[in-house]
C-alpha cells in the first residue's frame, strides 16, 4: 500500500512529491489524457487530466482517490473511471481554481467521495 496525493491506494507505486505531469492517463475502458501541469498546484487531494487533442481538449478536475496505480516506467496513470466518466468531470478553470478556495470546495463536494 503506498500514498498518492494523501490517499492510501493500493500498488499506487509512488509518493505524493512524485511530479506526475505529462503521464498518459488510463480509464477503466482506455487512454483519456494526460496529467496536467496544475496538477501539483491543487494540493494532495486532486488531480488535473488534460483530455482530448492538445488544443481542442480541456482540463478536468479528478478525486486522488480516484488513482488505482501509477506505472512509472510506462508513464501511466490508471484511474477508477470510465473515459465518459472523466471528461465529464468538473472543468478546471486555473483562475478561478486557484485564486478562490470555495471552488476548491466545490470541488471537493461533488468528486470527493470517488465513484
Amino acid at each position: 500500500m503506498s500514498e498518492y496525493r494523501g490517499h492510501s491506494v493500493p500498488t499506487a507505486g509512488h509518493t505524493p512529491d512524485d511530479d506526475l505531469t505529462g503521464y498518459q492517463v488510463d480509464g477503466t475502458d482506455g487512454h483519456v489524457g494526460k496529467v496536467s501541469k496544475y496538477t501539483k498546484d491543487l494540493g494532495r487531494l486532486h488531480m488535473v487530466v488534460h483530455t482530448g487533442i492538445w488544443f481542442l481538449g480541456k482540463d478536468v478536475v479528478l478525486p486522488a482517490d480516484s488513482v488505482m496505480g501509477i506505472d512509472h516506467e510506462a508513464r501511466i496513470v490508471q484511474v477508477s473511471r470510465t473515459k465518459d466518466e472523466v471528461r465529464s468531470a468538473p472543468v478546471f478553470d486555473a483562475d478561478r481554481y486557484l485564486g478562490d478556495p470555495r471552488h476548491r470546495d466545490q470541488l471537493g463536494g461533488r468528486h470527493g467521495s470517488g465513484h
